[in-house]
């Protein structure tokens, strides 16, 4: 039986997830990753104040505002700044020299790169994926307590308009002796450009690849309505029977939404830490050094038994030099505190701590920034 009521337990287990899943040692740096309930003092800080102002995706909010408030206070006289605009707004901000660095579910397109070098002095911008958490399909659908099964092939359909009620057949074929009633199907996706919405798309045609063929920031308007940001996409859903969105795990927990298993291929899998981690075992990159873009269409294709791999590896994107000294030193210092806050308190707001050889991968790369 899939009984609803473990929706809690399995979305607490999303956060003691940990990134050594990806082959990483047991024996992490506990300067990179962080510990207890607490966050112990950084060492090595150059302690310089000023505004740190960052912006774009709406994924990384509750992140942000705990590395804010830890930063602020390990660094007296700070102000850190973060706009939850999305992606595509982070990225333009960070390219027009607006912002210290953006915030990002998905990384720069090919045209951006020397626009972003550009506003660099010149040199590279870098990809650090520093903020990890698994995508829910989150539905409210009254008078039904089992857990729904979805395949990525139906939840193309939905997300089209090809399936516009819960008990077409298709569904109910992934949901046999679940009573599925009459209702229709809501589309909520997110109204202004966003990563979410790129990285579900390109999940969408990687896993779906007969029913799903466009990608990007902007969610295709055809079916459904609009909400702005990952809070309103589930307000919308929250007050809507039959309403559906895909939405940051976080979110959906935090309004109590249900969240689907999705049958990738090979059974169906529930959204918790032994499924991400799985998918997560897999996880490989585009590029090299420490410009660590992740390569999404290996992870969102993947087939494998008891795996979750509709993960967002969320970035923020900074310069590798160029900044004033100033703003070089704050950034630094704000990545270094975000690093050592990769614990409980990060987990409690249903993210994964980054640890072992990727956090120090991480470390590294905040180190070399000029």
């Amino acid at each position: 039986m899939r009984n609803r009521s473990r929706r809690a337990a399995l979305l607490g287990g999303i956060a003691v997830v940990s990134l050594a899943a990806t082959a990483c040692s047991e024996s992490a740096d506990t300067t990179a990753t962080g510990g207890g309930e607490g966050s112990a003092a950084v060492e090595g800080l150059s302690g310089t104040t000023g505004t740190l102002s960052a912006e774009g995706a709406s994924s990384q909010q509750k992140a942000m505002d705990l590395f804010g408030t830890v930063y602020q206070q390990q660094v007296p006289g700070t102000q850190f700044n973060y706009t939850a605009s999305g992606s595509g707004s982070g990225q333009k901000q960070f390219i027009a020299g607006q912002v210290a660095f953006g915030g990002s579910d998905s990384p720069l397109s090919d045209e951006q790169v020397p626009e972003a070098a550009k506003r660099c002095g010149g040199n590279e911008a870098w990809h650090l994926p520093l903020v990890i958490g698994p995508v829910a399909v989150a539905y409210h659908l009254e008078g039904v307590s089992d857990d729904i099964v979805l395949s990525p092939e139906v939840i193309a359909k939905i997300f089209s308009g090809k399936i516009s009620s819960w008990n077409d057949p298709a569904i109910a074929e992934l949901n046999d002796g679940v009573d599925l009633p009459d209702t229709s199907i809501n589309v909520v996706y997110r109204s202004e450009e966003s990563g979410t919405s790129d990285n579900f798309q390109k999940f969408l045609k990687a896993s779906a690849p007969g029913e799903w063929d466009t990608t990007g920031k902007s969610f295709p308007s055809a079916t459904g309505a609009g909400a702005n940001g990952s809070n309103g996409v589930v307000t919308e859903v929250s007050k809507t029977d039959g309403g559906i969105t895909y939405v940051e795990a976080g979110f959906a927990t935090e309004q109590g939404l249900n969240i689907a298993q999705i049958n990738f291929g090979e059974g169906a899998v529930e959204l918790n830490d032994k499924s991400v981690g799985k998918a997560l075992d897999n996880l490989s990159y585009k590029t090299e050094g420490h410009n660590m873009v992740v390569d999404s269409t290996k992870l969102f294709e993947m087939k494998k038994e008891g795996a979750y791999p509709l993960v967002l590896t969320t970035y923020e994107i900074v310069c590798s030099a160029g900044y004033d000294e100033e703003t070089s030193k704050m950034v630094k210092d704000f990545l270094h505190v975000a690093l050592n806050t990769q614990n409980e308190r990060l987990e409690k707001q249903g993210y994964i701590p980054v640890s072992g050889d990727y956090a120090n991968k991480l470390q590294d790369a905040v180190d070399a920034i000029q």
